[in-house]
């Protein structure tokens, strides 16, 4: 019999239409030959299931299940493609543990310690050859002090809102007069921010997953955005960024960056799939840690998808193996 897979999709951020895009590719992907899927959509709203006829099934949220002809269906395994609150933050697996149905991305503690940048950087730091850039972590409650800023961080500045996914609210700061503009734009995204020094050099990023106990490293790929920095606009909008995968840097670089991944991935608890985004910094050759993404995007033309396709890896077999390991 086959396994019926919960892919779920949607969300409450701005990612709602990119986790979409997503679940549409996973389930052209996985076929109607290995598993049966559900596409499940979740919103402020309601949660349904949508049927190939666009139908609506609502979701009995007591079990996590739906019925359909008079047949109460539930779910042998979820596929979370929700990017941010609440299927990056750990608040849907909490949901998916309790109920005891098993899920494809880190668990509920791993999900809600990495959507928050500062507290990541804290867990990570001590990781051999990952440097962390110098920052501020922010609380709205707290009263902004510019000139404290000033005098514990470095011109130029990257302002982020703590938990946000898809750099939305993030601004760049080469003066001092911005920084204020800067500190309101990410407090409207979220209560906590972080103010790091700005580190010039090439950004990559690197996905990693877990099969049969070992931690495996996909092939890297290097970020050039045509922007000053690498926000909701360069990641989404086609053209104002080159996606070059594999990267094209040195055979040591390479073998530097998967031992920094892997210590990554297992110092954190990761599950699943995983994305982790660096800097190497110029003329020092040194990486710097940005962030882990624990649902990263699935579109057909997404990071990850490149790079499992760059190993020579087909997409169906690939979601296979994370629904698989999440039963382990």
């Amino acid at each position: 019999m086959k396994k019926k897979v919960a892919l779920l999709a949607g969300g409450f951020t701005g990612e709602y239409e990119v986790s979409i895009k997503g679940a549409e590719q996973i389930e052209s992907q996985l076929g109607i030959n290995i598993y049966q899927v559900y596409r499940i959509i979740i919103n402020r709203e309601e949660w349904y299931h949508q049927t190939k006829n666009n139908e609506k099934v609502l979701i009995d949220k007591n079990d996590f299940s739906i019925q359909i002809d008079g047949e109460k269906i539930k779910f042998d395994v979820v596929f979370i493609v929700v990017h941010g609150t609440p299927g990056e933050d750990g608040k849907m697996q909490s949901y998916f543990d309790l109920l005891k149905i098993p899920y494809t991305t880190c668990d509920a503690t791993t999900s809600a310690l990495t959507m928050n940048k500062g507290y990541t950087k804290a867990v990570v730091k001590d990781i051999n050859a990952l440097n962390t850039a110098n920052s501020i972590q922010l609380f709205k409650q707290e009263s902004s002090n510019v000139k404290e800023i000033e005098s514990q961080l470095k011109l130029p500045l990257f302002i982020k809102p703590n938990n946000g996914g898809s750099s939305i609210g993030m601004s760049k700061v080469n003066h001092w007069d911005q920084l204020q503009l800067a500190l309101n734009k990410a407090f409207a995204e979220d209560d906590q921010i972080l103010i790091e020094e700005f580190i010039k050099g090439r950004e990559f990023t690197v996905g990693a997953y877990k099969r049969n106990g070992d931690i495996l490293v996909l092939p890297i790929t290097e970020i050039r955005s045509s922007k000053e920095f690498f926000d909701y606009e360069a990641k989404y909008t086609s053209g104002v960024t080159e996606e070059i995968t594999p990267a094209k840097i040195l055979a040591e670089q390479t073998l530097k960056i998967n031992e920094i991944v892997i210590a990554i991935y297992a110092k954190l608890n990761c599950r699943g799939m995983v994305r982790i985004d660096f800097i190497l910094q110029d003329y020092t050759e040194e990486f710097f840690f940005i962030e882990i993404n624990t649902v990263p995007g699935q579109s057909e033309n997404s990071i990850i998808p490149q790079q499992v396709k760059a190993t020579g890896m087909k997409m169906k077999d690939f979601y296979s193996l994370l629904i698989e390991e999440a039963f382990k």
